[in-house]
Order: structure tokens, then sequence, then C-alpha cells
């Protein structure tokens, strides 16, 4: 979640899905998701708003030089051991994500070019 508020997939003030949605959909037990929610608010990336639910926070802290490049790492290697396991090239890799990359060589809310 808090990826998708760095990546303006989230925008703030909108609404985010109950803990009992959520919870159903990823098929994980409702306190997990009630806890990882405090835990955003906590961090000030959402805030609730008693009988309404909870919503993505007017001004969410953006991701930290070092977040972003732990995150960055943690998804390279994930999608490196995908493609190894594909058996596919490190060519082929690269190309792939040049596909999946956003138009424009976009950057995201929240991101920096290096």
């Amino acid at each position: 979640m808090r990826r998708l508020v760095a990546w303006g997939a989230l925008k703030p003030g909108e609404a985010v899905a109950s803990v009992r949605d959520l919870a159903r959909e990823q098929r994980i037990n409702p306190n997990t998701v009630a806890k990882a929610y405090q835990r955003l608010v906590d961090a000030g990336v959402f805030e609730t708003r008693r009988g309404e639910g909870t919503f993505v926070a007017a001004h969410p802290p953006t991701m930290s030089a070092v977040e972003r490049e732990r995150e960055l790492r943690e998804g390279a290697s994930s999608f490196a051991a995908l493609a190894v396991t594909l058996g596919c090239t490190r060519g082929q890799a690269a190309s792939a994500l040049s596909a999946a990359w956003p138009d424009g060589d976009a950057i995201p809310r929240g991101g920096k070019r290096s």
C-alpha cells in the first residue's frame, strides 16, 4: 500500500479498501490487514475517519532514498530469480522490463531519477 501511495496509484484523500474486503481479496487474516493499516496510520500514510473508513493521508510522507533503493533491489532480485527460473537470458529479462516500463519514461509521484 505504501508503494501504491508513493507511485500515485492511490491519491491523497482516496478511500482504501476496508479491512474485511482487503483480507478477503488477499485471502489473509483480517487482523493482519488491521495491523498493517494501523502501522500505515502511525507512519502518516493513511488516516482514519470515524464512521467513514480509512483514507490516504492528505500529505503522505515520501519514500526515503534508502527505502527506495532497498525496495528496488528487492524487486530486482525477485525479477532476476523469476527470469532465471523461467530459463530466460539477461537480454530477454531486460527486454521484458523495458516493455513493462510506463510510457514516456515518467517518474511516478514520490520517485526520483538517479
